[in-house]
């Protein structure tokens, strides 16, 4: 850590702006020589990656390839990069030996591992662990990375904007630590990995800190953006009066046999069909039935599978009162994901030099309209090694050829004196993007 003129300078050579597992992702996939730093806005272990519930999808064998692309074509409207959804089906079963030894606990039977169905999927294909499939990923990535003396990690440390020079190239970030003090971090390399944009949103499934930061900076930039309104919905959230964010109630219930039923306790829909469709079946019923949610079943479901596979579900349920085993429970539509954000490549590069983009932050096309349900974990990890993999092959063919600017260039660049109120940036980037969003869905209109 250096001082210059007052103000801290933090030298590294990739800083990754995000831990959930696109970012822990990506930082294991760096030599042990690398320096790596990490930042967070809130603690390590509050990231959207460790809230996702159903699993990670993963190609079966050989026979399952045409099935699983179609799938996620067809659930993405069509709309998706081809490229794209090839590499990460063919990538699935890398990733899924790599998070095995990194000492993910996938369900098994015997030494089998077993597999869940979702909504839109053709076939059972996901792997899981119970119904915590996210927090067993990513808490198993957090600690291999905990034990990495090249990295380091900042928790409650907002990024404010990245440090341009006169080429635009990426040169590093400004950050905010909790006390209020400002750093700028000069990397070689600079990945946003920082999750989607519900926070904006009032009902969303997602944490509320997670705001969007980096498309505003990217729109600041003038940095490719792409899709800025594909936001999924999910069509099941456990239905309360609470303020905060929504309960999601995993897709892989559907999967494995519970069913939507109108304020009669009838059926109503085809509950595998892709999210947007049950969203719509779901809002269509609500308006009819003049209910602010419709109900769940799972009578469908034996109760020892519920207590297994499902006991965070479960245990969520019975605090708000609603005891699935014994009766239905209330669910309603919340923002869940977002299919847009900064264009990248399939090396999850920016049009921005030494910039990348992995996980939610990114858009590599692989979701097209709407996502396939347990698509996410898996196409955040296999963009995010690939990131790595470029950055490293980078950094060796560039050796000697990147000239590291002195403090005082490096400072002049970061223009901290635009960072004194740092209340009214983090609401300017809030309508930067919300702004931006209503502009493409007019557009589309």
């Amino acid at each position: 850590m250096l001082v210059q003129g007052g103000i801290m300078i933090k030298d590294t050579d990739v800083v990754i702006v995000g831990t959930g597992a696109a970012g822990l992702f990506c930082a294991l996939h760096f030599p042990e020589d690398t320096k790596i730093l990490m930042i967070t806005k809130d603690a390590k272990d509050r990231s959207d990656s460790f809230l996702a519930q159903g699993g990670m999808c993963m190609l079966r064998d050989e026979d399952d390839y045409g099935q699983y692309f179609e799938d996620t074509m067809k659930a993405g409207h069509y709309e998706n990069n081809g490229k794209s959804v090839e590499i990460m089906i063919k990538s699935s079963q890398k990733i899924a030996s790599e998070l095995l030894e990194y000492g993910v606990e996938f369900e098994k039977d015997g030494d089998s591992l077993m597999f869940t169905r979702e909504g839109g999927h053709s076939m059972p294909r996901i792997l899981f662990h119970k119904d915590i499939t996210g927090k067993e990923i990513t808490s198993k990535l957090l600690d291999n990375v905990s034990k990495r003396k090249n990295i380091e990690i900042l928790e409650y440390t907002s990024m404010l904007d990245i440090i341009c020079d006169k080429d635009n190239k990426c040169r590093g970030i400004v950050m905010c630590s909790q006390d209020g003090s400002i750093t700028a971090a000069r990397a070689l390399y600079t990945v946003f990995a920082c999750g989607g944009l519900g926070g904006l949103y009032k009902h969303s499934t997602n944490f509320r800190h997670i705001t969007g930061d980096a498309l505003a900076i990217a729109y600041k930039h003038n940095i490719e953006i792409e899709h800025i309104d594909y936001i999924q919905i999910h069509p099941t959230t456990l239905y309360s009066e609470k303020p905060g964010r929504r309960f999601l109630i995993s897709e892989s219930v559907r999967g494995e046999g519970a069913v939507l039923l109108n304020k009669d306790k009838e059926r109503f829909c085809n509950e595998l069909n892709p999210r947007d469709i049950v969203t719509a079946d779901i809002r269509k019923q609500m308006e009819k039935d003049g209910m602010p949610y419709v109900w769940l079943s799972m009578e469908n479901i034996p109760e020892d599978e519920i207590r297994t596979h499902f006991p965070n579900i479960l245990e969520q349920c019975l605090k708000e009162g609603y005891d699935p085993v014994k009766e239905c429970i209330p669910v309603v539509p919340a923002q869940h994901y977002f299919m847009g954000g900064i264009k990248v490549n399939s090396d999850s590069r920016t049009s921005m030099p030494y910039l990348y983009a992995v996980g939610e932050t990114s858009c590599n096309g692989v979701h097209g309209r709407n996502r396939l349900a347990s698509n996410s974990l898996l196409e955040s990890m296999v963009f995010a090694e690939r990131a790595a993999d470029a950055i490293n092959k980078e950094m060796l063919s560039d050796a000697g050829k990147y000239n590291k600017l002195d403090d005082v260039s490096f400072l002049r660049l970061a223009c901290l004196e635009d960072y004194n109120n740092i209340e009214a940036l983090s609401n300017e980037y809030k309508e930067i993007v919300l702004n931006e969003i209503e502009k493409e869905k007019k557009r589309h209109e």
